[in-house]
């Protein structure tokens, strides 16, 4: 039996389908019958092909009782799959004596584990027990003992409620004033009426390991992620990047280690789980563990998609008995699953926020996370993956800068950077434009200075492109930018040209195209199998015999192709059903013989999982890229409708330069989209209608 996570709530969102999907396709490949409960239909697990019997159903012990008593048959329960929602349900239906009751054993993680890592205290006890370093911290279970070990800290103080999703209840205090309403709002929101009161360890690094065991005991550390933002943002709400960029390697091992051991004591079982650390920002780099959560979490599809190394899957595979060294590498499938992926590009994950639909809302921000989606870029350096990311958001932004949208208000700027909001990604670009020191960024946001350098040069590299135009600009000077991840467009403002024009330049007079690299978990020591895609820049290798070239992985066939555009981040309005509706795209597609080709930008997702479509191509859903793509490619066609307004919006372009749209067509999509257009249609066919204006401007609207 397989547990799910319910409906989309913050903090919880569509990896655990993907995590779900994965569990159950590894469970049937071993003729395991599966049943699921999941109480969320926009879901691929929810599917009939999925689990042998699906029920939709709420998440309720009551549920669980009905769906025991009818399948005698069931013999263990995988609650690991299903986020804090699964892990919740698991521990209320063992305390009723559920799983004892009918005999169900508990695969993939045991009570004692979950108990732990959630009491707080517990958790502190522990690691004071096994030698790993804690910050000083607290229970209180009544508002008069939080008073207490406040006096006894001292400010700033860090609030973090027991048993919650998504750091809800959790807050950072600066000031004595504000403690008492914080310390009433985590006390009930947790559902044990307590909360753990650290002193804050403002400025600090964090980062993320993803951890998987097996009966054996052997550990394999999958991924190490660091935060761009420091200590004091939730880790949903951070910008991260993979590999960790600012980390001595005697700091990492030691990491590893505490990692590796933190693992084994909370409890004996076979799964995945997610270790928290933080770093102090100086030489001698003191390690304090935050947490460690032992389940699949957002951090480990992350991991999956940035590694290739498919975690769900495996961990699934550990809970029902295998060990790490008798299963097979997903991507080789070559070399066995005890293994640690190593990376030779970088992923930055960037979330999605959606304050502009709630208006008055609260936009810093801290440890309560806020975001309702992410993007992942992809690149061979830090600069372009970010660059990438930040193409990938659909903000209207075409990446850092050079889009005439930056802030210029010293005071704003100052303020933005002080007070984390949404945008800080773009603001720190902004204020090296106007020439506030790095140090003293680096005073205010505590971001560390290798990533704040790595703005700076994007920024000397602008200034330097903007004193060319389109004629005099040198191939060398494209290609840095290029490969610096700057957009076309983002060329063209700084050239003051069209980018068609420096794409026609870029591609036809200097020859500078993207080529595509592999994510093949190995850093191509082995043969790759699985077809999972990311564009850069190179330069040209030149032979023994003086011919030159670029090396492509990405090889085209002869097979008839359909693209399928994703749809980009989770946000409001534009959600998991269209991921679900990609899936099902591509597999009718390639029901049909045609060789399917999916591009998306979005690491939670089903439908960027390496074996969903014949090729993925992990970019932004960024008009650039997909016309590469599909020059690269040749496609029969491209299917828009099937990823949100994200891919419509792009119908338009793709009709202009004569790419075929798949299904409706350009024009049909912008009858029913330009509300004009539709009423006007409505008109002449008769059909009743509300009277409508078409207004462009405040004054037309009044």
């Amino acid at each position: 039996m397989i547990i799910g996570s319910g409906p989309i709530v913050i903090g919880q969102a569509c990896e655990f389908d993907y995590a779900g999907s994965q569990a159950l396709r590894s469970l049937r490949e071993d003729g395991i019958e599966t049943v699921l409960i999941n109480s969320n239909p926009a879901t691929i697990m929810t599917d009939p092909t999925m689990a042998d019997y699906v029920y939709l159903k709420p998440l309720t012990t009551k549920s669980i009782i009905e769906i025991l008593k009818a399948h005698p048959q069931i013999d263990a329960v995988l609650p690991t799959m299903g986020g804090q929602t699964a892990l919740n349900l698991c521990i209320e239906a063992d305390e009723k004596g559920i799983w004892e009751d009918f005999g169900i054993e508990l695969i993939g993680v045991d009570i004692d584990a979950i108990n732990i890592t959630e009491d707080r205290e517990k958790f502190r006890e522990l690691m004071l027990k096994i030698g790993i370093g804690m910050a000083p911290q607290a229970t209180a279970t009544s508002f008069l003992k939080g008073k207490e070990i406040a006096q006894h800290f001292g400010f700033p103080l860090v609030i973090r409620a027991s048993y919650t999703l998504g750091g809800a209840g959790a807050s950072i205090v600066y000031k004595p004033e504000d403690f008492d309403e914080m310390l009433s709002r985590g006390l009930e929101i947790s559902p044990i009426h307590e909360v753990m009161i650290d002193k804050a360890l403002i400025g600090w690094k964090e980062y993320e390991l993803e951890l998987l065991r097996d009966r054996n005991d052997n550990v394999v550390i999958i991924c190490a992620i660091e935060n761009m933002d420091p200590m004091g943002i939730h880790t949903g709400d951070s910008i991260t990047v993979a590999p960790a960029m600012t980390l001595s390697d005697r700091t990492y091992q030691k990491m590893r280690d505490m990692a590796i051991h933190m693992m084994r004591s909370i409890g004996d079982f076979a799964g995945g789980c997610n270790v928290q650390f933080a770093v102090s920002p100086d030489e001698k780099e003191d390690i304090i563990a935050i947490e460690i959560n032992p389940r699949v979490s957002r951090s480990s599809a992350l991991a999956s998609k940035a590694t290739g190394y498919p975690i769900a899957k495996i961990a699934t595979k550990l809970a029902i008995g295998y060990h790490l060294d008798e299963l097979d590498n997903q991507i080789t499938k070559s070399t066995s699953a005890l293994f640690e992926p190593t990376l030779d590009y970088v992923i930055v994950k960037i979330p999605r926020w959606n304050f502009d639909k709630f208006e008055g809302s609260d936009r810093t921000l801290g440890l309560q996370m806020k975001s309702v989606g992410e993007v992942m870029g992809i690149g061979r350096s830090f600069q372009e993956a970010l660059h990438k990311a930040t193409q990938s958001l659909e903000i209207k932004r075409n990446g850092l800068g050079a889009d005439g949208k930056g802030y210029k208000n010293y005071d704003q700027i100052i303020s933005k950077l002080t007070i984390p909001s949404w945008d800080r990604v773009f603001v720190i670009y902004d204020a090296i434009q106007l020439g506030i020191p790095l140090s003293r960024i680096h005073d205010i946001t505590k971001i560390d200075m290798w990533f704040l350098k790595q703005y700076e040069e994007l920024h000397y590299l602008e200034k330097e492109i903007s004193t060319y135009t389109i004629a005099t600009i040198t191939r060398d000077l494209m290609l840095e930018a290029k490969q610096k991840g700057f957009a076309d467009r983002q060329i063209a403002h700084m050239l003051d040209c069209y980018e068609s024009e420096v794409h026609k330049k870029r591609t036809q007079e200097m020859d500078i195209n993207r080529v595509y690299k592999l994510v093949d978990t190995c850093a191509a020591e082995f043969k790759a199998m699985t077809p999972y895609y990311y564009s850069t820049f190179e330069a040209e290798i030149e032979r023994a015999d003086g011919t030159r070239y670029v090396e492509n992985d990405s090889i085209v066939t002869d097979k008839k192709k359909i693209v399928v555009l994703g749809s980009g981040p989770n946000r409001i309005g534009q959600g998991i059903e269209f991921d679900y509706c990609c899936v099902h795209g591509v597999l009718a597609a390639a029901e049909c013989g045609y060789e399917t080709i999916m591009i998306n930008c979005n690491p939670e997702t089903v439908s960027t999982d390496f074996d969903t479509a014949d090729k993925l191509y992990f970019e932004p859903v960024f008009w650039e890229h997909i016309y590469d793509i599909i020059l690269h490619e040749k496609p029969e066609g491209v299917i828009v409708q099937l990823g949100g307004q994200t891919a419509l919006k792009l119908a338009e372009k793709l009709d202009k330069y004569g790419i075929k749209i798949i299904g409706t067509s350009y024009q049909s999509l912008d009858l029913a989209e330009d509300r004009g257009s539709f009423s006007e249609l409505l008109k002449a066919n008769d059909i009743p209608f509300p009277e409508f204006g078409v207004a462009e401007t405040a004054d037309e609207a009044l």
